[in-house]
């Protein structure tokens, strides 16, 4: 969960823990859990694996992205220097190389003819599910344009994860990712989504999370229900709730929140009722041409509408009774 033409204002460090469990001392051992060494997965030659690595804590990895990173002939890192504390801290020898967004197209070819030898390779990003927000969909497409097998290693995601305890409908949901840094930008870019029904998730850095907050009051409306999560699975991880009046308020009560990396998540617009507002523009055209009693007959046998309800557009220029329709 980066955003990849922001400066970062403060690196991801994920909490250290004191020491393996006996799953994980299993894994690094070569053995899958519960099975002996004959019994483990195959590993399948040639194949890219996109692995999800921890938000923070560095128990929030599965055993088998720890195996497949042991197995790998290397790993792909959005940095190696960041990813360089996961894989000591875990045992995890295996060499590293670099992959970012100034040199993802050029890493393309080499991975590609990697695997065209047989060679497993790995993919990570700094913390949670590679290409969310971070690198590696250029990769992955040319992949699977040259019909090379690419497996997820599913863990991981913050989207998701802040989502699960936002208290927000999630069912259905809209990932816009980072928001453009600009204010013009940034709020022609909510505008675009202010009637989006679904639940909108975005992410959001710690220099922009107020400036972020009051466009999002002032375009989606200040009593707009929203949960903001910060530094998830970290020992100072938080849920902002209410509207969003509310969460602008706990911020200008205590400046230390805007610290860390954030989740926003927004309700989305209340639904209108279906078909009104295209039964209202078509009233308004057969009325400049029939009675009202006629172009409601007609609108009501074109639109599926009652009588009522279109009588009730047209005398109110309001949504219909509820109920009428």
């Amino acid at each position: 969960m980066k955003h990849s033409n922001q400066k970062r204002s403060s690196p991801k460090r994920p909490e250290k823990l004191p020491e393996h469990s006996a799953t994980t001392r299993a894994v690094l051992a070569g053995n899958a859990v519960g099975t002996t060494p004959a019994q483990s997965e195959a590993v399948t030659p040639g194949c890219l694996w996109v692995i999800a690595t921890p938000i923070g804590n560095l128990e929030d990895i599965s055993a088998r992205a720890l195996r497949c990173l042991k197995e790998a002939e290397v790993i792909y890192c959005e940095d190696t220097r960041t990813s360089s504390k996961l894989l000591r801290h875990y045992g995890i020898a295996t060499s590293t190389r670099s992959l970012h967004e100034h040199n993802e197209t050029q890493r393309i070819a080499e991975i590609t003819a990697q695997l065209q030898t047989g060679k497993n390779v790995a993919l990570i990003s700094d913390a949670g599910t590679p290409l969310i927000s971070d690198p590696g969909f250029p990769l992955v497409a040319a992949l699977r344009q040259a019909n090379l097998p690419v497996f997820a290693i599913p863990g991981a995601s913050a989207l998701i994860a802040a989502l699960s305890v936002s208290g927000l409908a999630c069912q259905r949901f809209n990932f816009e990712g980072f928001l453009p840094a600009a204010s013009k930008a940034r709020r022609d870019q909510l505008q675009r989504v202010a009637g989006e029904v679904r639940t909108l998730v975005f992410y959001e850095a710690s220099h922009r999370i107020v400036e972020s907050i009051s466009d999002m009051s002032d375009v989606f409306g200040a009593d707009r229900p929203a949960a903001v999560v910060k530094e998830l699975s970290k020992h100072f991880e938080r849920c902002l709730g209410g509207n969003l009046a509310d969460i602008s308020a706990q911020f200008a009560a205590d400046p230390s929140l805007s610290k860390g990396e954030f989740v926003v998540i927004i309700s989305g617009a209340p639904e209108q009722a279906p078909g009104l507002e295209s039964a209202r523009q078509l009233l308004t055209t057969l009325q400049t041409e029939l009675a009202p009693a006629q172009a409601a007959r007609i609108a009501a046998k074109l639109t599926g509408l009652s009588k009522r309800a279109l009588y009730g557009l047209m005398n109110s220029g309001v949504e219909g009774e509820e109920g009428a329709i």
